[in-house]
Order: structure tokens, then C-alpha cells, then sequence
């Protein structure tokens, strides 16, 4: 059984962040598949603004999103930083704030998480 926390802090600039998202989504899905694993995906920093596409039905990346939702979770100040905030309200997710508006990385760690980040 392995605790994984997956971070998504690529924005959506640039043909390289488009690879750290699917990267991410991709091993999200892999601990998902897995009965034994627990997973938090998180969308933390410039990754909060991938949350409005990937909710699009028309996205490359909603099924594979779909995949993983249940376990995801959006930087409560991040998205509204990064201007974000509605769509991740509309949404649904649930944000993180339990460190100052952040995730808690620390909590994850004393949880044994294993924190991996794209």
C-alpha cells in the first residue's frame, strides 16, 4: 500500500507544462487504479488554472481527468491568485487552506505521503 500525494504546479504556458500536467495525470490515474494505494491529487500554484479546461467536456485531458477527480484537491489561495477561484468553485473540488490558505505539505508528510510533484 503506498500514500501518494501528486502536485501539479505547472501552469498552462508552454508546451512543457502541457507535458508535467499529463505526466501527473497519468501517474495520478496509476495510484488510482490501484486498491491498496491512497491518492491525493493536488492542483497547487500556477496548476490551479488547469482546472477550468480540464472541466471542459472538450478537453484533451477531461476523460483522464474524470479518471482521478474524486481524489482531487485546489489550492484554495492559489486559484484565487491565479484567478481561477469561480470556475474551481463551480466545480465542486474541494480546496485546501489548512496552512495558511495552502495545502498542509507537512500534514500529507506526517500522514506518510509520499509527495511527488509535476
Amino acid at each position: 500500500m503506498t500514500n501518494a500525494a501528486i502536485i501539479v504546479l505547472a501552469g498552462t504556458d508552454g508546451h512543457s507544462n502541457l507535458g508535467r500536467l499529463a505526466n501527473g495525470l497519468e501517474a495520478a490515474k496509476e495510484f488510482a487504479e490501484n486498491d491498496g494505494d491512497e491518492l491525493e491529487l493536488i492542483f497547487d500554484g500556477a496548476g490551479t488554472q488547469w482546472i477550468p479546461e480540464l472541466e471542459d467536456e472538450d478537453s484533451d485531458y477531461h476523460e483522464l481527468y474524470q479518471s482521478v477527480r474524486d481524489d482531487t484537491a485546489v489550492c484554495d489561495y492559489c486559484s484565487g491568485a491565479f484567478g481561477v477561484e469561480d470556475a474551481v468553485a463551480e466545480s465542486g473540488l474541494v480546496t485546501l487552506d489548512d496552512h495558511d490558505g495552502h495545502p498542509s505539505i507537512r500534514s500529507l508528510v506526517d500522514d506518510d505521503y509520499e509527495i511527488i510533484t509535476f
